[in-house]
């Protein structure tokens, strides 16, 4: 069964606030795959989730793209991937990826339809679109 939800967001306070309240039901072991264009709102969702942990300093999440995956420490752990800059399904092999998606924690993959074959049968899909300058739909599959 697929339960589906959407949110307009009108700011990224907005946007931190939703995935706050949306992390309080994760569980270590659940994988968030986000899907969007760039500036849509992935990272930002991705402060409220890190709030909704108990991630101190949640403010300071920020796109791991150079460096592909940050971990941060919360009630659960909170690991952070970013595969904007991969195009080879490989290299994000490399990532020893199944240690993370099968880990103790919560995952959050920014541009995971990079790596649609190597996530579990089990995930939430969140996709966003870019409705105005600050407004974002947020869909949560």
């Amino acid at each position: 069964m697929t339960i589906s939800r959407k949110f307009l967001s009108n700011s990224a306070k907005e946007t931190i606030d939703f995935a706050e309240k949306f992390a309080k039901g994760l569980k270590a072991g659940d994988i968030i795959a986000l899907i969007g264009n760039l500036g849509a709102g992935k990272t930002t969702f991705t402060k409220g989730i890190a709030k909704g942990l108990g991630v101190k300093n949640y403010s300071h999440v920020n796109s791991p793209t150079f460096v592909l995956i940050k971990e941060y420490k919360g009630k659960i752990p909170l690991y952070h991937f970013d595969l904007y800059r991969l195009d080879n399904i490989k290299d994000i092999e490399d990532l020893d990826s199944d240690g993370y998606f099968f880990g103790h924690g919560v995952t959050v993959v920014e541009w995971a339809d990079k790596c649609k074959a190597l996530l579990p049968k089990k995930y939430i899909r969140v996709e966003f679109k870019i409705k105005g300058e600050n407004k974002r739909e947020i869909s949560i599959k």
